[in-house]
Parts: structure tokens; C-alpha cells; sequence
């Protein structure tokens, strides 16, 4: 028989929510996969990648990542045409794709969706990423992590 002071009890953890609900707008690659990894630095669940189609959970802010190619902003337009009222309006992740600004073409494109959006953050262009098989070893980099600290400040609102 087992008494109460050997019984052991579980501990309840609190469930973490999902805070991001990653939609990538335009493919999926490491620099979406790092994005993910800088929103849940301590991989709690916070952030996710939604699969096609799959549907926006409740709470959770929706969050486009995108490229800033003019391809990338198209891509944006169109998903932000077929955006419901229903849903909260979602943040922009702009992922720079090269080290120079981007092309005038897409900057007005982007600044013309603004509001649609919640709010736009940035991603500056991360050499490492070409280097690296994963996000984990993505997020060891300086500039990385950097860049992930200016992102969460940049998504929460204390700049």
C-alpha cells in the first residue's frame, strides 16, 4: 500500500499557448525555418509553421513571412486579398534576401499594404543562413541572435 508520502504527484505544467501562427507567404525555407526559431528561442510552443490550409487557431496572431523581392510582395498582396474580416489582421515578416535594400517595386508594394497589416517587422539579411543545416545551429550566431532580440521587440511593441 502506498501512502501519500510516497506517492509521488505529478507536477501541472501550464500549457503554453501558441502566440505565432506562422504562415509563410511564398515557400518555406531555412530563413522561415529561423524566423519560427526566433519567435520560440526556448522552443515552448509559442511559435509554429501552419500547414496549408490549416486553419488559424484561436488567440494565436497570425504572422506572414515573406521574402522582400517583388515576388515576396505579390505574394503578400494576393494573400492579403483573400484575407476574411473574421481573422486578426496579421504582422509581415519581411526576411531580406540579399544585403541592399529591396527593389523600389516592392517597398511601394509593401507600403501601400500597410494598413492590412497589424504591423511590419524586419529580418535583415543573415549570411549565415547559407551555411547552417538547421535553425538550431542558426540561432549559435551573434548577428542571429541579435537579429531575433530587435524581431520579438519589434513584434511585442517595446522597441
Amino acid at each position: 500500500m502506498i501512502t501519500h508520502s510516497e506517492a509521488s504527484i505529478p507536477q501541472a505544467r501550464a500549457a503554453i499557448a501558441l502566440k505565432y501562427a506562422l504562415i509563410p507567404v511564398h515557400g518555406y525555407s531555412i530563413a522561415e525555418a529561423t524566423v519560427a526559431a526566433m519567435l520560440d528561442p526556448e522552443t515552448t510552443g509559442e511559435a509554429r509553421m501552419l500547414g496549408p490550409g490549416e486553419s488559424l487557431p484561436y488567440g494565436a496572431v497570425p504572422v506572414l513571412l515573406a521574402g522582400t523581392t517583388v515576388y515576396g510582395a505579390v505574394a503578400v498582396e494576393r494573400m492579403l486579398r483573400d484575407w476574411t474580416t473574421a481573422l486578426p489582421r496579421p504582422w509581415l515578416v519581411l526576411i531580406a534576401d540579399a544585403p541592399a535594400r529591396p527593389a523600389p517595386a516592392a517597398r511601394y508594394r509593401f507600403r501601400a499594404l500597410e494598413s492590412r497589416l497589424a504591423g511590419t517587422a524586419t529580418v535583415p539579411y543573415l549570411p549565415v543562413l547559407r551555411t547552417v543545416e538547421g535553425p538550431e545551429d542558426a540561432l549559435q550566431d551573434k548577428h542571429v541572435r541579435a537579429a531575433a532580440e530587435k524581431l520579438r521587440r519589434q513584434m511585442e511593441g517595446t522597441r
